[in-house]
């Protein structure tokens, strides 16, 4: 009875000290041309408790995290046809932040808004993540961004430290292919799908985009506390990486992404820098993005 009580103890507190790897917020939001019944209404947040239970329980990685060190996300499914009751189709955007050294700042890592969004749901439906697997497209698309998300945190703390969770998020592309649902192919018109979000993020000339996050965030925003000035021209340092990268393959999705969800956070750590500094940072923004030159120039103001 001793023995029982001692490892039920100890059960419990590994569930207080433990967590899995994500605290993900989820919401669903159906557009307003759309009807919806009572009984669509109750599917859609029976589906909303699925997705934030799989997200927030399942564990992803052999990694142990406390409470505190869980990555906050959030997904946000945007409803646009209802074809057949449980059956929808839609957006979802992805976002993703990390804290920074010594701050209550979170940066936001990963902001993507994937148009591709289709997934069926049954009542009293559970989702279930099982690795090397095919089992619905619902399924494929939130494990796919956990990994994702998951590997983008990695990345920024340490060189290339989401290797394992981008080859899984890959290995999940490849699987959910056989099920004929958009957003996996390589062969598909837009090239802002979960192919090339995986598939670039594994290929060796996006390895300066991998260096740029690490840089960026482990040894510019997490050095802006103590050595604001060292933490800032890391920044910049960071950010140069990209040059060759766009050179070579201009408005590649994870990059065009990843600089847009960064131009407020850049405009205030730079709020203080002399003018010329703010213009050479604007113009190598511009560069590297020209289609979204106006949000950059806003750095100025």
């Amino acid at each position: 009875m001793i023995k029982f009580l001692c490892l039920f103890s100890f059960s419990i507190l590994c569930r207080v000290l433990w967590a899995q790897e994500l605290n993900c917020q989820v919401n669903i939001v159906v557009d307003n041309k759309v009807e919806v019944s009572s009984t669509e209404l109750e599917i859609i947040n029976q589906m909303k408790q699925s997705i934030t239970e799989i997200m927030n329980n399942t564990v992803w990685t052999k990694d142990k995290f406390k409470i505190e060190e869980r990555i906050n996300c959030n997904l946000q499914i945007q409803i646009r046809e209802i074809p057949a009751t449980g059956a929808y189709k839609g957006d979802i955007q992805v976002s993703s932040v990390r804290p920074a050294f010594n701050s209550n700042y979170n940066s936001t890592l990963f902001n993507f808004q994937d148009e591709n969004f289709q997934a069926t749901f049954s009542r009293g439906a559970v989702l279930n993540y099982v690795p090397n697997q095919y089992r619905d497209n619902l399924t494929s698309i939130l494990a796919f961004y956990a990994y994702f998300i998951i590997g983008m945190d990695y990345d920024s703390f340490s060189l290339k430290g989401g290797t394992p969770y981008f080859q899984e998020a890959l290995q999940i592309v490849t699987l959910a292919q056989t099920g004929g649902a958009p957003g996996w192919k390589s062969s598909e018109s837009s090239k802002r799908n979960r192919f090339y979000l995986a598939d670039n993020m594994l290929q060796p000339v996006f390895d300066p985009f991998r260096s740029c996050i690490y840089q960026y965030h482990r040894l510019g925003l997490d050095q802006l506390y103590e050595k604001k000035e060292e933490g800032k021209n890391a920044i910049r340092v960071s950010l140069n990486l990209l040059s060759p990268i766009m050179a070579t393959r201009p408005n590649t999705v994870n990059i065009v992404s990843y600089l847009f969800s960064k131009t407020t956070e850049l405009k205030n750590i730079f709020s203080d820098a002399e003018l010329k500094d703010k213009q050479d940072l604007v113009n190598l923004l511009k560069k590297l993005d020209p289609a979204n030159s106006t949000r950059y120039a806003t750095i100025l103001d």
